[in-house]
């Protein structure tokens, strides 16, 4: 989820939060007022930092939790999911997407753009 309308879904965030509380997930880190800030990474090359939306460890491996609702800056969203995914094949960590209802077809498309179709994502 881009950074600016993390505000405006921050109900949905939380609910994402509680769902992977019920899967077992632990020392769970959320981008969200109440909650641990993830570590954010800094682009070299355009400056810009990236921020998981919610970090999470079960079984000793960690997970890198990514919103997918629809947006007008989808080419930024993009770009932070081909860098996360990158980022925990790199250190053998997992990367999902979590959406809901109404988003599942933006989502789809998004990760075929990208060749990620591989992917399937979380639905809550």
């Amino acid at each position: 989820m881009v950074k600016s309308e993390k505000t405006e879904h921050s109900a949905f965030i939380e609910k994402s939060i509680h769902h992977l509380e019920a899967r077992g997930f632990n020392d769970i880190k959320a981008d969200l007022e109440g909650y641990d800030t993830p570590k954010s990474f800094l682009s070299k090359n355009s400056g810009d930092k990236v921020t998981p939306d919610i970090v999470a460890n079960k079984d000793g491996t960690k997970y890198f939790f990514e919103i997918s609702l629809k947006t007008d800056k989808p080419q930024l969203l993009k770009s932070k999911w081909l860098f996360l995914d990158t980022l925990s094949r790199m250190r053998s960590e997992r990367f999902r997407i979590i959406t809901t209802k109404g988003h599942y077809k933006f989502t789809d498309s998004m990760l075929e753009d990208i060749n990620l179709s591989n992917k399937t994502p979380i639905k809550i």
